[in-house]
């Protein structure tokens, strides 16, 4: 097993050296991916620990406020790409945020991962968020 720790960035298989590569080609790299037509994103390493020197302002308040020492419930989550713009899967919604337009992304994959987990936790948070409808409609208090 390899020497996992936080801050210690681990070698990921089938990494591909360009970071724009979902986004300038298909993504369709695995003789299993040309047979189905699509990119199996889950081919990854979803349990690597992100470099924790990497935070955004954001996610070092965030994690100060709730009193934790890392990002657990954060570790898979990572910049993926809906109909060719960068995008963060939302699983309470089953249904990708996409990066507002304005935004620039880094050259470093490690740093995108990180604008996407701050993307997810302030849609999340937000009044647009779909579960805020639920909340309104079911709270109990």
């Amino acid at each position: 097993m390899a020497d996992i720790k936080p801050g210690k960035p681990v070698a990921v298989p089938h990494q591909p050296s360009d970071i724009d590569h979902f986004i300038k080609g298909d993504g369709v790299d695995t003789e299993r991916e040309k047979l189905i037509g699509q990119h199996i994103g889950y081919r990854y390493d979803v349990n690597l620990v992100p470099d924790y020197k990497r935070l955004t302002p954001f996610l070092k308040r965030y994690i100060e406020t709730m009193g934790w020492s890392d990002l657990n419930w954060l570790e898979d989550v990572h910049m993926g790409y809906e109909e060719g713009r960068p995008a963060v899967f939302d699983r309470n919604v089953n249904g990708w945020v996409q990066v507002p337009a304005g935004v620039k992304l880094p050259d470093n994959q490690q740093d995108r991962d990180m604008i996407a987990r701050e993307l997810l936790i302030k849609f999340q948070m937000s009044e647009k968020h779909p579960l805020v409808d639920l909340r309104k409609a079911y709270a109990k208090f």
